[in-house]
């Protein structure tokens, strides 16, 4: 059963009317929400002849998105698949038969790792496992929060190279070489999720999982849509911007999710490879371009890069950016800029 899910916040945040007829056309634009899958809200909106037509179209983006949820999990087993858990489990010891997407996912992840000079890299999963253990012990017992042992961090960071994950193609077998190794696709899943479901869709959808954000083409008025990049520094949701989007993804990473408190200041999850540490560069960057996985690596990316680097970044891979800081100060391409409505 999709829940429609009210009063939530959004990274990217979809602004159109739900229910609204398409004018001069039979097709009306629907809407639907629901909390199960990557840990974050995904909603749709389209244009369909009927409510049951986009309900059906619903059904199987959930589906899809379930299917991918469960293949990139790192955290759960389930009944006859072997996911990436799968491979952490068996880190050192044998190779891991699995599904093609997920040969698939990890090839695009080594060229994520080779484009962003190494900052977007699926192989921290040994350093972000101690974040993930003391935020969630931290967000339990606030009182005693404290931050990941050094020691330890750095004893994690010393099985972070990427060149212990062997993909046997011909085989469809994945295995990491270093038994201490971790896989985290955390970086890039729902991105690249989100782009594998958009491209079975029909023209005239708008697809967004959490901070991803997908369309499918313009309104069937030609219209295009309006996507609102969430004020990082803003509790009520209210938007740095509006753009109007026909086609592709943007995608925003901020620090302003999965966070928790230590000795009074807030720490994030987007770590830098570099220091083992929350990256402080940015509070938000945004990423349009063609391709959602693409976006979703080089956000994480751009996000742990100083604003030269990233603008040099931005420029070699030919996307559009947003960067926001904790002054409140704002840096785009100039392509960005164009999109902007307000």
């Amino acid at each position: 059963m999709i829940r429609r899910i009210l009063a939530v916040v959004l990274s990217l945040c979809l602004l159109a009317g739900c229910g609204a007829t398409a004018a001069s056309s039979n097709l009306t634009i629907y809407e639907a929400s629901f909390l199960t899958l990557f840990d974050t809200v995904t909603t749709i909106k389209g244009e369909a002849e009927s409510k049951e037509a986009f309900e059906e179209t619903v059904k199987q983006i959930h589906d899809d998105l379930e299917y991918y949820h469960r293949l990139f999990d790192i955290y759960n087993d389930y009944e006859g698949i072997n996911n990436i858990k799968t491979i952490n489990d068996r880190a050192g010891v044998s190779p891991v038969e699995v599904d093609p997407d997920i040969i698939a996912l990890l090839k695009d992840c080594c060229r994520y790792y080779e484009i962003t000079g190494g900052k977007t890299n699926v192989a921290m999963g040994s350093v972000l496992r101690l974040w993930h253990d003391a935020r969630s012990e931290g967000i339990d017992d606030p009182a005693n929060a404290s931050l990941p042992n050094r020691q330890k961090l750095e004893e994690a960071a010393e099985h972070t190279d990427i060149g212990s994950l062997v993909i046997d193609e011909a085989a469809s077998t994945v295995f990491l070489t270093d038994p201490e190794a971790r896989l985290d696709v955390g970086a890039v899943a729902k991105g690249w999720a989100s782009q594998r479901v958009a491209e079975k869709l029909p023209s005239g959808m708008l697809l967004s999982v959490g901070g991803n954000v997908c369309a499918t083409g313009t309104k069937h008025t030609g219209e295009p849509w309006v996507i609102g990049i969430r004020n990082p520094s803003d509790g009520s949701g209210e938007y740095l911007h509006t753009l109007y989007v026909k086609g592709g993804a943007v995608v925003t990473s901020g620090d302003y999710q999965r966070t928790y408190m230590v000795d009074g200041e807030m720490y994030h999850h987007i770590i830098d490879p570099e220091t083992l540490m929350p990256s402080s560069y940015w509070r938000s960057v945004s990423v349009i371009c063609e391709d959602s996985g693409l976006a979703d690596a080089l956000s994480t990316a751009l996000f742990l890069l100083p604003l030269e680097e990233g603008r040099a970044l931005a420029e070699e891979c030919g996307v559009q950016v947003l960067w926001s800081n904790a002054s409140g100060e704002e840096f785009m391409t100039p392509g960005f800029q164009e999109m902007i409505r307000t």
